[in-house]
């Protein structure tokens, strides 16, 4: 078993890392044609359970119930489940080409669930080929997805427990399948001009919130860390000082940063990173002119109820 806190360097699983994502990228795919769409296009997130990636509940296409569609990160398998009992389970093994994986799940879909078309071309990824076609992608290795997956169960913990007392509108922890990293989003309830014309961008950010969230590195940013941001984010954004006295503002990615291996050197690291999302949710909160009371909510003491 991994450690509960894990080593995660991008760049020693590269590959699986890849690999990985590439996978998440179906299970979000098989979202966007198939749930009813919602605000800051929350029917696309995934969610990270107790046995990996997972689709929410998915009207079968056919009508005869639900799907789910998970990438079981426990037994290395991707399994489709209907509500009517119906399972299939294609394994995720060391040498097996995305392509092919990708091609089965979706057999496994249309065989319990009826006819479903996906737009396979990758998003947010570095990579152009498109998901069922997809050759150049096979590394994986259960070891390291076991480690990764300890370590994002760690950091999820983390958010749940920050978003929990918050008494405004707020995401669940969800799991972005095109950036590959787990968020909360906190809203102050007012509008906010989207920062592109771009398609997620004018969708996915037309409301002031905070982002706090965490990812495994990528070509980017090598290490895994936590994140925060604000939209928008005015003058003087960038200036705080947050807590733990690591935590600091990263220029070329636009965030405050606090480094997973900066948490495991914590004595608490659960502690440790609570505190970086409270810190990072009070600078952002007061500097955007939010309802203090709102915000106040965050720390965990929510006005009662009257």
């Amino acid at each position: 078993m991994p450690s509960e806190w894990p080593m995660l360097s991008y760049d020693r699983w590269r590959e699986t890392c890849d690999t990985l994502h590439a996978h998440t990228q179906l299970l979000g795919k098989l979202a966007v044609a198939l749930a009813p769409p919602e605000p800051q296009l929350q029917h696309a997130a995934l969610r990270l359970t107790a046995r990996g990636w997972e689709t929410a509940p998915l009207p079968a296409p056919d009508g005869s119930g639900a799907l789910v569609v998970v990438l079981d990160l426990r037994t290395h398998d991707a399994v489709v489940e209907h509500s009517g009992g119906g399972v299939r389970r294609i394994a995720l093994t060391p040498d097996r080409p995305v392509g092919e994986v990708t091609r089965e799940i979706l057999d496994a879909v249309r065989a319990l669930g009826g006819a479903v078309a996906i737009d396979p071309t990758p998003q947010e990824v570095p990579w152009s080929v498109p998901l069922d076609q997809d050759d150049e992608h096979t590394r994986y290795d259960p070891a390291q997805v076991a480690s990764y997956f300890a370590a994002a169960t760690r950091a999820a913990l983390v958010l749940a427990a920050f978003r929990a007392p918050y008494r405004g509108r707020s995401t669940p922890v969800n799991a972005w399948w095109g950036s590959f990293d787990l968020a909360v989003n906190l809203f102050s309830g007012l509008p906010a001009d989207p920062p592109s014309d771009d398609f997620i961008m004018r969708n996915a950010m037309d409301a002031q919130e905070v982002a706090i969230g965490w990812w495994p590195g990528d070509a980017r940013y090598g290490r895994a860390a936590f994140y925060a941001y604000a939209h928008p984010a005015p003058e003087g954004f960038a200036s705080a000082t947050l807590s733990p006295t690591a935590a600091r503002w990263d220029a070329a990615l636009g965030e405050y940063i606090l480094d997973w291996d900066d948490i495991r050197a914590n004595p608490n690291p659960h502690a440790a990173g609570l505190e970086f999302a409270r810190s990072a949710f009070s600078h952002a909160s007061a500097v955007c002119d939010w309802d203090p009371a709102l915000a106040a909510s965050a720390e965990g003491t929510p006005p009662p109820v009257v």
